[in-house]
């Protein structure tokens, strides 16, 4: 994801890196030479003139607007969804690691909150790499112990194993009698809200939009923008091909778009910064247990591109 400081407005103008604009100048190129072809043919084709004006052209280009902007609306809001998840994956993370830390230990006990809050790290990394499909191995090496690691790695569904694990070090404590049944409850609690937060996550993973719907609308606009160099062409002439281009650039942005925040855990430029988050969770569960943050400014910002 790409995060930047509010910029001036002039300067958003030529903004390229995380604008969808690059896909979609071969096809805006594409109609700009379709539309110089009718405006030199005056729109006709093999002899015969194609009956458009704009009229039709408008009321059915506020029609399209309409379910664009339905789309639009459904993308955000499963982009929203996965935000709000992960921002209560912070949240139970960090009473998770306040519990462990505030547990009454003693010396003889065999369970540490250092290992438990390297399981909370691994966790959130397993997770990130769950959502994107990507391989978690060098991720979790360096937060899992031999054991550990062994039966992680074989597991197809990794948070889920992980969660196991770290009930289990909740079951040890209470055998040890560092904690009692009440403080398991509320263990167990959190444990129920990160089991929420995954199943939230696989949902939007599993659960895309209805494919027809995607066909539909990515088929009527690009008809209505082939269509529209022969309803502007008579009132326009050649300034046909840059209003073509300019119209077609905000129906086919809005629906690349759409189409890139639907999945919002993914890599491309307007995902989720899940990289930048994964990182920030695991350095406030961490100080909270005294250690020092050792991650530079601009690693952060090499993680957030």
């Amino acid at each position: 994801m790409i995060i930047r400081k509010k910029e001036h407005w002039f300067k958003m103008l030529f903004v390229w890196h995380g604008s969808v604009l690059p896909g979609l100048l071969p096809r805006l190129f594409l109609l700009f030479i379709l539309s110089l072809g009718v405006v030199y043919l005056r729109g006709v084709i093999f002899s015969f003139k194609i009956p458009l004006n704009p009229a039709p052209l408008t009321l059915f280009g506020f029609v399209l607007a309409l379910f664009l902007g339905f789309k639009n609306n459904a993308s955000y809001d499963r982009f929203w969804e996965g935000r709000k998840l992960w921002g209560a994956l912070l949240n139970t993370a960090r009473s998770l690691t306040r519990q462990a830390l505030t547990l009454k230990n003693t010396k003889e006990s065999k369970v540490s909150a250092s290992e438990f809050i390297k399981l909370l790290g691994a966790f959130v990394f397993a997770l990130k790499h769950q959502l994107r499909g990507t391989d978690a191995h060098e991720d979790l090496k360096d937060r899992l112990n031999e054991d550990q690691l062994k039966i992680v790695s074989v597991a197809k569904y990794k948070p889920a194993v992980i969660m196991r694990l770290l009930a289990e070090w909740v079951q040890q404590a209470k055998e040890e009698g560092s904690i009692d049944t009440i403080q398991q409850a509320r263990f167990d609690e959190n444990f129920d809200k990160l089991s929420d937060i995954v199943g939230g996550c696989e949902r939007i993973v599993s659960t895309p939009l209805p494919y027809s719907y995607r066909v539909l609308l990515h088929r009527t606009v690009y008809i209505y923008c082939f269509l529209l160099p022969f309803g502007l062409v008579d009132s326009l002439r050649w300034f046909t091909p840059l209003i073509v281009v300019f119209v077609a650039y905000t129906f086919v942005a809005f629906e690349a778009i759409a189409d890139e925040i639907e999945e919002p855990f993914g890599t491309e430029a307007n995902d989720l910064a899940l990289n930048s988050m994964s990182v920030m969770i695991e350095e406030t569960i961490h100080e909270m247990a005294g250690e020092e943050i050792t991650t530079s400014r601009k690693e952060k910002q090499t993680i957030i591109d």
